[in-house]
């Protein structure tokens, strides 16, 4: 594994981290939202990850060393794809609600505030230990390159 594949696999986290810091922020200001565009509450958003390998059935028959001397294809992460929370809405009495049923209750998202911001915290922290390691391989390379000028 040379320095530009670890910057490499950083970047990959960098971005992944990045696109589920912002799902989390769409889910979060759409908390209150009763209807879309087809008529019913927002739906809760969550991002898939995924090894970031060319040749998934052969490498998931190698251990992890096999890997690194073998699979040259970058590695790191990336996303799988953006897929909607299948969890039932909350149901809230609201009869004053524009979008209250016969019986006065209005379907909501089955967004929750605090397990989004728990994602929010998670996806921050993860995306400052991939700058961590993105800079701590930049000064190891910078640091090979001072070798040659003594």
């Amino acid at each position: 594994m040379g320095i530009f594949d670890a910057i490499n696999i950083s970047a990959t986290g960098l971005t992944a981290q990045r696109l589920r810091m912002d799902v989390i922020a769409k889910n979060i200001a759409n908390v209150n939202t009763t209807r879309t565009e087809n008529g019913l509450p927002y739906r809760r958003q969550v991002v898939v990850f995924e090894e970031n390998c060319k040749n998934k059935a052969f490498s998931s028959f190698l251990s992890q060393e096999s890997r690194r001397l073998f699979l040259k294809d970058g590695g790191g992460v990336r996303v799988r794809g953006i897929e909607n929370d299948k969890s039932p809405f909350k149901r809230v009495y609201d009869p004053g609600h524009p979008d209250a049923d016969a019986d006065g209750y209005v379907l909501m998202p089955n967004v929750d505030t605090v397990i989004e911001m728990v994602n929010m915290i998670s996806a921050t922290r993860a995306y400052e230990a991939n700058v961590t390691a993105l800079n701590a391989a930049k000064g190891m390379a910078q640091r090979a390159l001072e070798i040659g000028r003594v």
